[in-house]
């Protein structure tokens, strides 16, 4: 249940907009002005702070100040029956979470609660992390899915027993077997992550167990193996499924007594390491296909953990994108939000590649994407590319240009060069049209093709 505080000067809004917060199940308080309501914030653990903009006594972006000055944690959602686009942008500088208009929707009004709850649910994940050693942003969420991951990662964490992680490309299966390795006992010894499906037959047994000098050809000299590496550590086994029915056999005797001997060696090796697989495929299915061995199924599902698909669990990509956008923004030290409607889009994507693909997506709306909270329009736009659409995204260098199809590249440029030109005769069609040399409809046909809005 979260504590959700209402400031604003009309009586009758005071009392609808507390009823509504009240039967979406949060705890909700009012106050007619600005000190009524700080007074609250230092008796109550309040979570969001609804914020009339025009306030009598002290006004609204003083207010928000005061607010982020002393309560960094608490987000605010500013409100206005006179907003415009200059007081949008400086409330969203000065730490506003989104800035909503008047007369309110209701649906409006419990969204952008709801995704400020996230953030603010977020940044208490965020300290927590910080004040341990294991970071796991993959791991995010507050899905029942998600927090049933993160209580069998904490369970494995206090036994040795092997785990079988399976799901989706992207879902996150090493950094959980990494999140279980860095809670265990173990966390202090090696975690070697081997790629099952990139290994060759005739390499597998060399990779895993080691070799002696002269064992075969390229052999110069004695080298490790991953198991022997692992050692006192944990071993994680990725797309074990990929592995030839040949190379099952060798890590099922390994895995079976710890023992094993090198490459051309006869001196047999004992290690202590614990054992983590992971794979995308249906193991009982390829069973049956008689592609895997029963035997090292049983062997490795001691603890199985199913990542969930991005998609089965909507309501946390949302979190996850604020803190990939976090993440990114803090390396200019320049705090990044989402607006509620791009959360909203976002959220309603499938992400066929998972966490991995909202991440890597993210990263690139941070790079390309100058606007604070990134717009609903902006992420529209970028999905388009995702979806095989025509790419007219922004480009901020020449090496983005290149990584680009050449129409692709065609197109971002000319959409950049449109929207310097627009901003440079301050979005006046007119002058826009004269200064690049073509007719006012040919530029607007441009700038609809593009999806270029206004103060972009």
């Amino acid at each position: 249940m979260s504590a959700i505080l209402v400031i604003d000067d009309e009586p009758g809004i005071r009392t609808t907009v507390k009823d509504i917060l009240e039967d979406e199940g949060h705890r909700a308080f009012s106050a007619e002005d600005g000190p009524a309501g700080l007074e609250i914030l230092k008796r109550e653990r309040i979570d969001v702070v609804l914020l009339d903009v025009w306030l009598p006594r002290m006004g609204g972006i003083d207010v928000l100040k005061a607010i982020k000055a002393n309560y960094p944690a608490i987000e605010v959602i500013v409100v206005s029956g006179h907003a415009s686009i200059d007081m949008a942008v400086s409330a969203v500088k000065l730490g506003a979470f989104d800035f909503i208009e008047k007369p309110l929707s209701i649906e409006r009004l419990v969204t952008a609660v709801r995704n400020a709850r996230a953030l603010s649910s977020l940044r208490l994940e965020n300290a927590k992390l910080r004040r341990n050693t294991v970071e796991d942003p993959e791991l995010f969420g507050t899905s029942p899915a998600m927090d049933q991951v993160r209580e069998l990662i904490h369970q494995s964490a206090d036994s040795d027993a092997r785990v079988l992680i399976t799901g989706e490309n992207g879902t996150g299966k090493e950094m959980a077997a990494r999140s279980i390795h860095a809670q265990s006992a173990r966390a202090s010894g090696p975690f070697v992550a081997v790629n099952c499906a990139a290994m060759p037959d005739t390499l597998i047994e060399s990779e895993l167990f080691g070799h002696e000098k002269g064992s075969f050809t390229d052999a110069s000299s004695r080298r490790k193996g991953k198991f022997e590496t692992a050692h006192t550590g944990t071993l994680f086994l990725d797309e074990i499924a990929d592995m030839s029915l040949q190379a099952q056999s060798k890590v099922l005797r390994a895995i079976q007594g710890m023992r094993f001997e090198r490459l051309g060696g006869e001196e047999t090796l004992e290690v202590d390491v614990r054992i983590i697989a992971a794979t995308n495929k249906d193991l009982k299915h390829e069973i049956s296909r008689g592609t895997f061995r029963e035997d090292l199924f049983f062997r490795l599902n001691v603890i199985p953990i199913r990542m969930p698909a991005l998609r089965d669990r909507p309501e946390d990509i949302p979190v996850l994108a604020a803190r990939f956008l976090a993440t990114y923004a803090a390396k200019d030290s320049s705090p990044r939000l989402l607006s509620t409607g791009a959360a909203e889009i976002l959220a309603a994507h499938p992400w066929p590649g998972n966490v991995r693909e909202l991440k890597n997506f993210i990263e690139r709306v941070s790079v390309m994407c100058d606007d604070n909270p990134v717009p609903e329009s902006a992420v529209r736009h970028f999905l388009a590319g995702l979806d095989g659409k025509p790419e007219t995204r922004a480009v901020d260098s020449l090496s983005e240009l290149v990584d680009l199809r050449l129409t692709g590249a065609k197109d971002a440029f000319e959409r950049k060069y449109l929207v310097h030109n627009l901003r440079k005769h301050d979005y006046n069609i007119a002058r826009t049209a004269e200064g690049i040399g073509v007719y006012p409809s040919n530029l607007h046909a441009k700038i609809k093709k593009y999806g270029i809005e206004v103060g972009e």
